[in-house]
């Protein structure tokens, strides 16, 4: 009898997993949907994600519980789960109707559409409660409601009508996500986002197939219940779960990936940056609460503001041959450029150590400094590769180089 009970127990906590996923999914996509809730995609993807939540929320065997109790009607929990679950499947479609048409389309074909799948499936809804009220089931049933019941007048309709409502909505939607997954120039996580959807779309058809076969057992005699307790449950959990990550990974791999972007160009500055450092002893101004955004900002004006206080110190014939030098030893011409540069920059540093009185701003006469204030990221990956530097510098500088490109 414990045994039985723990392994219950674990069932219904097994309903709350897929709740955390999607929860995380609504919260992330919540933003967008409070400034953008005139955009037909963003209204479908919150209702999808909202009645996903619910579904799980009452479709647990606690809350199931819970409901019959509190109303005092067995088993109400059925058609309210069901209707919910109907919900979730016009969401699925309206999703599609607003994809497929374009986020900016608003023809009458597309709100025609729209308004097919809302009445369609509201009609759904009120044939599951009026099917409900017709049915006799006094005994509750939290765990295999479909089952015991499937011989029952009017309430085996109602399990068909739920079952083939969301079957019909699981394959369309399955079927235009993969096509949407080959379409050409989507972004990198939003095509793995998709990949997610549609593996959980797909897995959702296993609950269908699951659920219709122990029905259909059960409607000829035979007793395959498990596949409705059991599998059914778990397929949906594991749909859910796919679905929630499918959304996840847009907004959050997106966002991540921009972090990311940023602090590893504020740390490919870095050697640029300290080397500056010791042309005026100062440094990018410091916030501790400043975004990495604002930190990349200043440590880029600031690499450039030096470099404009060098630039009556940048020797131009030396970049030239420095460049000439780099592409003799087999660097590419971009990484020649890189290294052509952060020897005339390490030579103006030298320079200006030697004659501190000319720090001021470049003339109009000075050397153009177009590239090197363009290229700092480049230059200052070339600065972290001293021996390429190194050889550039000694290649520059042998005898009869300086008359080589003339």
């Amino acid at each position: 009898m414990t045994h039985a009970r723990d392994v219950l127990d674990a069932f219904s906590v097994s309903f709350w997993l897929p709740i955390g996923a999607l929860t995380i999914a609504l919260v992330m996509k919540l933003p967008s949907l409070v400034r953008m809730w005139r955009d037909p995609m963003l209204r479908a993807v919150g209702g999808l994600l909202l009645f996903a939540c619910a579904v799980f929320v009452f479709a647990s065997p606690s809350v199931i519980g819970w409901t019959n109790r509190v109303t005092g009607v067995p088993n109400i929990a059925a058609p309210l789960v069901y209707s919910l679950l109907t919900a979730l499947c016009a969401s699925w479609l309206l999703l599609i109707v607003a994809w497929r048409n374009g986020l900016s389309d608003r023809s009458g074909a597309t709100r025609r559409a729209a308004r097919w799948v809302v009445f369609a499936y509201a009609g759904v809804v009120v044939a599951l409660w009026v099917l409900f009220w017709l049915a006799d089931v006094p005994v509750e049933r939290r765990r295999d409601l479909d089952t015991y019941y499937a011989n029952t007048p009017f309430m085996r309709e109602e399990i068909l009508l739920y079952l083939l409502a969301h079957t019909v909505a699981c394959s369309v939607t399955a079927r235009l996500i993969w096509n949407w997954v080959r379409t050409d120039g989507l972004d990198a996580w939003l095509r793995w986002g998709l990949r997610f959807l549609g593996v959980g779309y797909a897995t959702n058809l296993l609950f269908d197939v699951a659920k219709l076969t122990a029905v259909i057992a059960r409607m000829t005699g035979h007793d395959l219940d498990w596949l409705s307790t059991y599998l059914a449950p778990s397929a949906a959990c594991l749909s859910a779960t796919m679905v929630a990550i499918g959304f996840i990974i847009p907004h959050g791999g997106q966002y991540l990936h921009e972090r990311w972007r940023i602090r590893l160009a504020h740390w490919q500055l870095r050697p640029l940056y300290l080397l500056l450092r010791t042309v005026n002893g100062g440094g990018a101004p410091f916030t501790p609460r400043a975004t990495g955004e604002l930190r990349l900002i200043r440590r880029e004006t600031y690499i450039r503001d030096v470099l404009l206080q060098l630039s009556r110190h940048l020797d131009e014939d030396l970049r030239e041959r420095s460049y000439d030098a780099a592409l003799d030893l087999g660097f590419e011409p971009g990484r020649g450029e890189a290294l052509a540069a952060a020897v005339t920059i390490l030579d103006a540093v030298a320079a200006r150590e030697r004659d501190p009185q000319t720090d001021s701003a470049a003339s109009p006469s000075g050397p153009d400094t177009a590239y090197l204030l363009q290229e700092i990221q480049a230059v200052s990956l070339a600065l972290r590769h001293r021996d390429h530097i190194e050889a550039v510098r000694s290649r520059a500088a042998a005898p009869g180089r300086e008359n080589a490109r003339a």
